[in-house]
């Protein structure tokens, strides 16, 4: 497969944004995906962050396997960064208020010292599609961000109102320019991070099929109807096979791939394959 790499101009556009924002802020809510963690964290806006009052969101932990999980919340503890796994269609509002407080807490603790009360900012970072517009529509309690499960549609930042003293800054989903980690590139891809037009579906799909059967073998089968030899097989044939089993045939038998490659990602990014992780940490 060629080198992976979406760096679109509106994401150079948006990190001069975020650098000059970022002064005005009380604390940073990062968001990554809970299948893979350090995958879908971006260098440059943990550099961003630096000196702010910061915590790590685990989005998406519903579709990721919770010994994982469990195992990235404990790596992360290990070097200083406090995290925590939530499920933005389903989790729990209230959890993320208690954190925000609790990081806003020396700002507004200065401003009741003054006798005024402080409206809290934070801003929410994230690469593409870790579900950001979706998990402040969660604290919101209505839809106000726009949200979607394809990367890119949040274009520039907006500030969205939660309460009478809370506001939350809604922002572009940012890679860094050259994704120097082809084998981390692959993880963002079969994420959704990347924009799949820009590679081919077929073999992305064929690679990830071969990635799945290395970590959820049963499962993979049993969903594709695959031979048991599956993962002795060429990507391109796992793919093929995939095709014969679920019967996404064209005329004459020939396999239809393309359709095959559109569901099986889509498949995947909704959790339909089973609860998957596709990197832990060191040593695990």
């Amino acid at each position: 497969m060629p080198e992976i790499n979406w760096y679109p101009g509106h994401m150079a556009k948006t990190r001069r944004i975020l650098v000059d924002q970022v002064r005005s802020v009380d604390a940073v809510i990062e968001l990554c995906d809970a299948r893979a963690p350090q995958a879908t964290r971006n260098p440059d806006l943990i550099d961003i962050a630096r000196g702010k009052n910061h915590f790590l969101v685990m989005n998406k932990c519903d579709l990721a396997n919770e010994a994982a999980t469990r195992a990235w919340t404990e790596y992360f503890k290990s070097r200083g960064i406090e995290s925590v796994k939530f499920q933005s269609t389903n989790g729990k509002a209230k959890d993320m208020f208690r954190l925000i407080e609790t990081a806003a807490k020396p700002a507004v603790d200065r401003m009741k010292a003054r006798g005024a009360n402080k409206t809290v900012r934070v801003m929410v970072v994230g690469i593409p599609n870790v579900g950001k517009s979706t998990f402040i529509n969660k604290l919101r309690g209505q839809a106000i961000a726009k949200a979607s499960d394809r990367p890119g549609v949040t274009r520039s930042n907006q500030w969205v109102k939660v309460g009478p003293y809370l506001e939350l800054l809604d922002t572009p989903g940012m890679l860094w320019p050259k994704l120097e980690n082809q084998k981390s590139a692959k993880l963002l891809a079969y994420l959704g991070s990347i924009r799949d037009q820009i590679m081919d579906g077929e073999e992305l799909a064929g690679e990830l099929l071969k990635l799945l059967l290395s970590i959820a073998k049963n499962d993979t089968l049993a969903r594709y109807k695959l031979p048991e030899n599956a993962d002795a097989l060429l990507p391109e044939q796992v793919l093929e096979c995939a095709c014969k089993g679920r019967g996404w045939l064209l005329s004459g038998g020939r396999f239809d791939t393309e359709r095959a490659a559109g569901v099986i990602l889509d498949e995947f990014r909704g959790g339909k394959i089973g609860k998957i992780t596709l990197e832990w940490p060191e040593g695990k």
